[in-house]
């Protein structure tokens, strides 16, 4: 190959050769202008006139990638007839480099790296793109250690240019999948790439090992080793999960490489259950070759309870790979206090469930966001933001993220598995969010804001998809329409909202299109929210009774006090009541059956939307100002001025 060291392609002087493949030299580059550093790829190859305008083509494709896990393109050219690329400078080096062969990984070290790497790929597939060289070389380390996966669409481009009558088969052949072999690479394919590498890292070598001809024969025909063969102490929900991604057959495997790393996450915790494995519940990694320096990593805990390393119970998972099972809860009496949270130090401005229903995320304007357990109060970890205090916080309903709101309006989005920056979101600045909410089933923020603006935008990018106009006033709390079985994104998701303009409307989450508008109430609105299930009849009392049929039900509650119900699909009102303060915040309880408000008097009350009675009224030291139900409709947590968070049972 060509020494490119001391030239200059394009705008930037290539200084060293930091990578050196078959088919392409990584150098590092210098802007000539900017002194700003990027990575050169030149690609090993002579272009003529016809492949000249393909290769635009696809490096136009592969710029367009945008995403927190990718190694950004940021411009290409050909010089002379020389293809290269400038990309993204990762300066940690690759997974490859940091891990030496043969050496297995903590597992919580996998699963952090997985689920990394699956947002990517997932991202690329939402993209129609299909990577096809899903290797531990193409995974780069970002300044903070954050994985990176390089590479989109450059194995086709070897292909092409050195043969272009071979059949379609580009990749590296220890991982690839059989269909890929054979000529007809899928998403579908990546996945099983990254199975292969997932199964390198726990056990510390390739289910699949011998002469090119041996290992391709094996990915078409043999089945992999039992991973508990290999590491006998692995918990069998993980041998499960790896199991299914190595399928020969593409259509059962996971139906999303996305759903394949959540699963592995899932299986994961059974590892705690487990005696100590070769490596402990929580062992470090691996030493980074950084430097020449071996340097341990601890594995990414950031909001995770600490998991003993031995458990008495050994007893295997369900193959279903369910959650593990809890001791069960002697029956407590409604609005026994199951614990008092008292770690703020000012009014609680926030609080949000973990999805299954363990923990509570918290937030009252410090620079600290609280995790704690949410039977005991025990605090798990507290999160330092030094920039700027945080006033909302959100759990994202798969678990694995928080959104959380500064004071500025700069909203972040937070891995806590890995401790990583996910995305942010500064469409607000200028302006006060008042409330945010993940949507139902995909990776969606909404969040609204004192102009009267209420901003839909992509999670996973920070990328806004609509803005919704429709207020007069400050907005002050929305809800999405909880519909998870929906087919597709912008299909039947929709949200209300109410504020300071004395409105409630209900509109389409991705074009902004009104569909439903309240408006003319005698004060504003402080909060709403959409019923979670749909009811045959509702009997209101022994005086009134309405049908609903396929239709759900949204609430409301105002400063004068009055909690309002409307069937969306009739446009009627149901039910209405009048409370003796101002109303805080409504909340329906995850089954529809109940429905939650709490007001300026220190109290909050329950009651059944079957019969119209009160069933219950909480008492509180202080004015409540949040409340949410558990996932599992047992328990309420409920925030004062005081800063304490109570949790108690539910009626």
């Amino acid at each position: 190959m060509t020494d490119y060291i001391g030239q200059q392609l394009g705008n930037y002087q290539l200084t060293r050769l930091v990578g050196d493949g078959a088919f392409a030299q990584v150098y590092l580059g210098e802007h000539i202008y900017l002194g700003t550093q990027a990575a050169i790829k030149v690609l090993d190859t002579q272009l003529t006139s016809d492949p000249v305008e393909w290769f635009r083509t696809e490096a136009r494709t592969i710029a367009r990638l945008v995403h927190p896990n990718i190694v950004r393109v940021l411009d290409f050219g050909i010089e002379g007839n020389t293809p290269f690329l400038v990309m993204e400078y990762a300066p940690n080096g690759t997974l490859r480099q940091r891990h030496a062969k043969g050496i297995p990984l903590p597992l919580p070290t996998v699963v952090a790296y997985v689920k990394q790497i699956a947002e990517a790929l997932q991202y690329a597939h939402d993209e129609k793109l299909i990577h096809r060289d899903v290797k531990p070389e193409n995974m780069l380390l970002g300044r903070r250690n954050e994985v990176l996966l390089s590479d989109f669409g450059i194995a086709m481009m070897i292909k092409t240019f050195k043969d272009e009558n071979i059949e379609d088969v580009a990749g590296t052949l220890v991982y690839m999948a059989p269909e890929q072999l054979q000529g007809h690479p899928l998403q579908a394919s990546d996945q099983y790439a990254l199975g292969i590498i997932t199964y390198e890292w726990i056990t510390g070598e390739r289910p699949f090992n011998g002469s090119p001809t041996e290992v391709l024969s094996q990915h078409l025909i043999a089945p992999p080793p039992p991973l508990r063969k290999k590491v006998p102490t692995i918990a069998p929900a993980v041998e499960q999960v790896v199991m299914k991604v190595l399928e020969k057959i593409p259509e059962k495997r996971f139906r999303s490489v996305r759903e394949f790393a959540l699963t592995l996450e899932q299986a994961s915790r059974y590892q705690a259950l487990t005696p100590t494995s070769q490596y402990g519940a929580f062992a470090p990694e691996q030493g980074s070759l950084e430097g020449g320096k071996s340097q341990a990593v601890a594995p990414p805990p950031f909001f995770e309870e600490p998991v003993p390393a031995v458990v008495k119970n050994t007893t295997p998972p369900p193959p279903s790979i369910l959650p593990p099972q809890r001791p069960a809860r002697p029956v407590e009496p409604i609005g026994t206090v199951l614990c008092n949270y008292r770690g703020h130090l000012q009014g609680v401005r926030s609080l949000s469930w973990s999805p299954d229903g363990t923990r509570i995320v918290s937030a009252s304007h410090e620079k600290t966001v609280h995790i704690w357990n949410a039977m005991t109060g025990s605090t798990i970890n507290i999160y330092n933001n030094h920039s700027n205090v945080i006033d909302l916080v959100a759990w994202s309903p798969d678990r694995t993220r928080i959104a959380m709101v500064g004071a500025d309006a700069h909203i972040q989005v937070w891995d806590f598995a890995t401790n990583r920056l996910i995305a942010s979101y500064r469409g607000h600045l200028g302006n006060t969010v008042n409330a945010i909410a993940w949507s139902p089933g995909q990776f969606f923020l909404a969040s609204a804001a004192s102009d009267g603006r209420v901003h839909v935008w992509d999670a996973m990018t920070g990328r806004l998809i609509t803005i919704y106009q429709g207020h007069a006033g400050s907005v002050n709390m929305l809800a999405w329409f909880p519909d998870e079985a929906s087919p597709a994104p912008g299909r039947d998701y929709r949200i209300v909202s109410g504020g300071d303009d004395r409105s409630v409307q209900v509109w389409d989450a991705f074009t902004g299109t009104n569909i439903t508008r309240h408006q003319g109430y005698p004060a504003r609105v402080t909060s709403v929210d959409w019923s979670p299930r749909v009811y045959s009849s509702l009997s209101l009392g022994s005086s009134f009774s309405a049908s609903i049929l396929n239709s759900s039900r949204v609430g409301c509650g105002r400063d004068d006090g009055m909690v309002q119900m409307w069937d969306t699909a009739t446009n009627r009102e149901v039910l209405s009541y009048r409370y003796a303060a101002p109303i805080s915040v409504v909340a329906w309880s995850p089954n529809g059956t109940r429905f939650a408000y709490s007001g300026k008097n220190a109290k909050a009350e329950v009651w059944d939307t079957k019969t119209n009675l009160r069933l219950f009224t909480f008492s509180h030291a202080a004015p409540t100002q949040v409340l949410a139900w558990s996932p599992s409709g047992k328990h309420i947590a409920s925030g004062g001025g005081d800063g304490t968070i109570q949790v108690w049972v539910a009626p």
